[in-house]
C-alpha cells in the first residue's frame, strides 16, 4: 500500500511539475525575444530578395508592357531578334505586320518589340517612371 502512495504522490508531482513548465513557456508567448531573434535573419534575407531581386523585376516588367501596349502604326521597333522595321500594320490579336526594308514586310508579335528606335538617337529604352 506503501508504493501505491508512493506513486500517486510521485505522479501528482510530475504533473505539477509539467504544468509548471507549460505555464512558464505560455508566458513567454510565439513572440519571445529568443523567437524573434531565430526569424530575423529569414525576414531580412527576405526583405533583400524582394528590393533588390523581385522588385526590380516585376518594375521592369512593367516598362515592358508599357512599351508594347504604346506602340502603334508607324512606329519604329526592335524586335527580339535585332530586327529593325516600323509597324506598317496591327492584325488580328498580338500580331503586328513590320516592314524592314521597301516592300519587304515581316510578321511578328507585338510581345517580342525590344525598344523603340529613332534615327537622331540611337535607342530609346522604356520610360522609367
Amino acid at each position: 500500500m506503501t508504493d501505491t502512495i508512493n506513486y500517486k504522490q510521485h505522479l501528482t508531482f510530475a504533473t505539477a511539475q509539467a504544468e509548471d513548465i507549460s505555464a512558464a513557456e505560455g508566458s513567454q508567448g510565439f513572440f519571445s525575444k529568443e523567437t524573434v531573434m531565430n526569424f530575423l535573419p529569414i525576414i531580412l534575407i527576405f526583405a533583400v530578395f524582394y528590393f533588390f531581386i523581385i522588385r526590380p523585376q516585376i518594375k521592369k516588367q512593367k516598362d515592358q508592357e508599357n512599351l508594347v501596349s504604346s506602340s502603334k502604326k508607324g512606329d519604329k521597333v526592335i524586335v527580339a531578334g535585332g530586327i529593325i522595321g516600323k509597324i506598317v500594320k496591327e492584325k488580328e490579336g498580338d500580331v503586328i505586320l513590320i516592314e524592314i526594308a521597301k516592300n519587304v514586310q515581316i510578321e511578328a508579335l507585338r510581345s517580342s518589340i525590344v525598344a523603340k528606335f529613332d534615327d537622331k538617337k540611337s535607342l530609346s529604352k522604356p520610360k522609367k517612371k
